[in-house]
């Protein structure tokens, strides 16, 4: 089995490696790393990504390198704006005929589900599970077919851009890599 785990990755963090483990575990699954080339409900919020898409893509690869159940898959980088799911879940079946996935998703991001264009046309393109902290709110949809729980790490993608606007530390936040790859090319200080 195959499952897509996308977003931002903007930058992908331990929260990110541990949820796919986890969930990867649960399913007895391989992920693939789906990085939105502009994700639509952040583009009407008018949030803007610190690393360009290509860029959050690289960390991702640094970040999966020597795990093989994890993988990066680029296929959003080279469609229209914004990048809707349903869309990437259709050029996936199309180049990948056959090839039936699960869409994971956090409960944040499928609490967002009725405001997703063409919601009601993923069950036919792709199992949907959501990954969620024991404790946390369940988000109720038609469209979910499992709920998996991981483990609560409180870190976030916008918590670790702050530390790096401030000069504090992501030292275990993210891997290692990733961490090099934020400073060599001085992303996230402006």
């Amino acid at each position: 089995m195959e499952a897509l785990f996308g977003g931002s990755f903007d930058p992908v963090h331990v929260g990110h490696l541990v949820a796919a483990e986890t969930v990867g575990d649960a399913l007895g699954a391989t992920i693939r790393f789906l990085p939105a080339r502009e994700q639509p409900l952040k583009r009407a919020a008018r949030v803007a990504h610190g690393a360009s898409p290509e860029q959050r893509a690289e960390m991702l690869q640094l970040a999966v390198a020597g795990n093989p159940r994890l993988a990066v898959e680029r296929i959003e980088l080279t469609l229209p704006t914004p990048s809707y799911t349903v869309r990437t879940l259709r050029a996936l079946a199309q180049r990948e005929p056959g090839n039936r996935f699960t869409l994971l998703l956090g409960a944040d991001a499928a609490a967002e589900l009725a405001a997703w264009f063409e919601v009601d046309a993923l069950p036919q393109l792709a199992d949907v599970v959501v990954f969620a902290r024991p404790g946390a709110p369940l988000p109720r949809h038609p469209a979910i077919s499992r709920i998996v729980e991981v483990p609560a790490l409180d870190v976030s993608a916008t918590m670790i851009r702050e530390r790096v606007r401030h000069a504090r530390s992501i030292r275990y936040l993210v891997p290692d890599a990733v961490r090099d790859y934020i400073a060599a090319r001085g992303l996230y200080r402006k």
